[in-house]
């Protein structure tokens, strides 16, 4: 039975090595003539990085082969994994759809195009084999330009049945420079009824706290029980909850290890915010949603009480699990219940 809910994954790095090296020799990609053999591909692919800005432009890699012909085989091989070796019942899915149209367009034709996008995506991750709740979360970019921005904002309110919430990413060193910008399009999307998260607090640079209370959710938020813990009673009190990806800020070079992190789960803890334990890019990290839990409790960062207020946090803050709120768990418990 399926349990978890992943609300942090991106879809440009969530295909596992092997598949994504198996993808470039088919299609005689130059890494594949770099990478011949799969070992040293995959030390290429998961090693960590010394910055965020160098982790992302892997991601930029990624983006470059996730076009409209091929997002079909990223997103049912993503599904499948996420079904059988994760047993996730429950997938957000973000990534900025603009970088996944045709780039030899003109601007205004790759924005129509965004819609195909977004609605191949969907279609992509229906399976009745592998049965998943999915919902789409559009990614604004910090190096995109205000209009495309806007358009993934306004397209995300025209396509709620597929897209539950609005995010911002890209290198957190623009943040601060646009902020207007940004709190306008969070501002936008919250009043047409989608709901908000964002990539904040996540490095020493992306710590602005004028974007907090615009967002439903905050992406990462690790800095802000480590270095502003003042700011966790507006956090509780806005309900927020921060989506903790641990193998994420070793491969950025954002922590040394996660040691670190016990500080994180312990003092949100105490002051009543939520964690939920995501992945963020399980193909590049090599690991599963299963393993990070495994090795937060063996590495001594959480307890198992801890951990099923995480896994039940997850539901909670879920964009579009049903109004209920029941977690798999509860509806096995009341099975076995009903049983006895």
């Amino acid at each position: 039975m399926a349990l978890y809910a992943e609300l942090h994954r991106h879809l440009g790095g969530s295909i596992v090595p092997r598949v994504f090296w198996r993808y470039l020799k088919r299609t005689a990609h130059p890494l594949a003539e770099q990478y011949p053999e799969y070992e040293p591909f995959e030390a290429f692919y998961t090693r960590p990085r010394s910055s965020l800005s160098e982790y992302l432009e892997l991601h930029s890699l990624v983006e470059s082969v996730q076009t409209i012909e091929t997002i079909p085989y990223f997103v049912t091989k993503l599904i499948r994994g996420a079904y059988v070796f994760e047993s996730i019942c429950y997938l957000e899915l973000r990534y900025t759809p603009f970088y996944r149209t045709s780039r030899s367009r003109p601007d205004a034709w790759r924005i129509d195009q965004m819609r195909d996008i977004a609605r191949l995506v969907a279609e992509s991750g229906k399976s009745d084999l592998y049965p998943i709740v999915m919902r789409q979360i559009f990614c604004m970019h910090s190096l995109l330009p205000y209009e495309i921005n806007r358009a993934m904002v306004e397209l995300a309110s025209q396509e709620q049945d597929i897209v539950c919430a609005i995010d911002l990413a890209g290198p957190d060193t623009h943040y601060s420079q646009r902020m207007d910008e940004w709190i306008e399009l969070f501002s936008l999307a919250r009043s047409r009824g989608l709901k908000t998260t964002g990539h904040l607090f996540e490095t020493v640079n992306g710590c602005d706290a004028r974007l907090l209370p615009h967002l439903d959710r905050i992406g990462h938020g690790i800095q802000i029980p480590l270095r502003f813990p003042d700011l966790l009673s507006g956090i509780a009190e806005r309900g927020q909850c921060l989506e903790v990806c641990p193998t994420t800020y070793i491969k950025t070079g954002t922590l040394p290890d996660i040691a670190a992190l016990k500080d994180v789960f312990q003092r949100c803890r105490a002051a009543g915010v939520d964690v939920a334990i995501c992945t963020d890019n399980a193909g590049m990290h090599n690991v599963r949603l299963p393993w990070e839990i495994e090795h937060l409790l063996t590495s001594d960062i959480i307890d198992f009480k801890t951990l099923n207020h995480c896994l039940d946090a997850s539901f909670r803050h879920a964009f579009a699990w049903p109004a209920s709120g029941k977690t798999p768990r509860m509806l096995l418990a009341e099975m076995l219940s009903a049983g006895a």
